[in-house]
């Protein structure tokens, strides 16, 4: 029993020590968060974000530079919402927080015929009221608990049902231009968001507006990355990759690259050189940092047996 729970204290440090790693390289790589930022941390209740919110803590308190946090949550007046848990958690975690109340849910079901999904009306209310909020507070970052897994499905879903080539991006600026949205567990697993949060015990509370709602889009795309995932690890770690690694002048978007000005008059860089004639070279996935730390975790076990 006591080795058991040794393991289990040593696997969940492994754990939270990733994920604040990852949430670290996606602040610095698409410079995230600023000295004296008034970060909102936008609390819907899942474990998405109760982690964004709990390694934003942590790293706040190691960062070198300022940087305040204020966790809001949007009460969208669902039946059976229990709206006292988010209150009682946050007080408990002594942090600022702001519960903001609409009534958001009757328009949504007024709106929306039953049986349709309710996601893109639902997703633009939340949106204008939390755009509203954080200009009368003096918000400078938006933080969403958007991850890794969540972009990927979105380049997908682009892809398979709207011709496009896009995804969530880490950062960006509201079609308004008045907010700057961040989505610090970039690079995070959802599967290790999901430990960390079952570990933690985070009261979780479901979404029964557009959560449970079945036949969705998102979750059939979620199905297959998820079987792609058992069956030929490594490959969801490449397709991620590839969206970090992006040849424009491979691709057939003339707003990216130039094609009708390329001449012999008029040679410009290529993003890769010309492989016409060349056979496709692929290398085998390469082995993720997660993978790598349980092979030196088996391995010092082995040694220590």
């Amino acid at each position: 029993m006591q080795a058991q729970t040794k393991k289990t204290k040593t696997d969940f440090n492994k754990l939270q020590k990733r994920l604040r790693r990852q949430v670290g390289e996606a602040i610095a790589n698409f410079n995230m968060i600023e000295d004296g930022d008034k970060i909102m941390v936008c609390l819907s209740g899942g474990k998405d974000s109760y982690t964004l919110l709990e390694i934003l803590m942590g790293l706040q308190k190691s960062a070198p530079i300022h940087f305040d946090l204020v966790a809001v949550n949007l009460d969208q007046k669902q039946p059976g919402f229990p709206e006292q848990v988010l209150p009682n958690y946050l007080k408990s975690i002594n942090i600022p927080f702001e519960i903001i109340e609409e009534d958001t849910y009757s328009i949504v079901k007024d709106k929306i015929p039953e049986g349709k999904t309710t996601c893109s009306l639902c997703s633009r209310l939340r949106r204008g009221i939390i755009y509203g909020w954080a200009q009368r507070n003096g918000i400078t970052k938006i933080a969403l608990g958007h991850h890794r897994d969540d972009m990927i499905e979105t380049l997908f879903l682009n892809m398979f049902f709207g011709g496009k080539m896009k995804s969530m991006p880490p950062k960006l600026k509201s079609d308004d231009g008045k907010h700057i949205v961040i989505r610090p567990l970039a690079y995070c697993k959802e599967k290790d968001i999901a430990k960390y949060a079952k570990a933690k015990e985070f009261p979780i509370i479901p979404c029964n507006l557009c959560g449970s709602q079945e036949n969705l889009q998102r979750q059939n795309i979620k199905m297959m990355l998820q079987e792609w995932d058992r069956k030929y690890p490594g490959r969801v770690e490449t397709i991620f990759k590839a969206m970090s690694n992006v040849a424009p002048s491979h691709l057939t978007d003339t707003n990216l690259f130039d094609f009708v000005g390329l001449s012999q008059d008029n040679m410009q860089h290529l993003t890769e050189g010309d492989t016409l004639f060349d056979e496709e070279k692929f290398s085998a996935p390469q082995a993720t940092g997660e993978q790598l730390e349980d092979l030196v975790e088996s391995i010092n076990i082995i040694k220590i047996g």
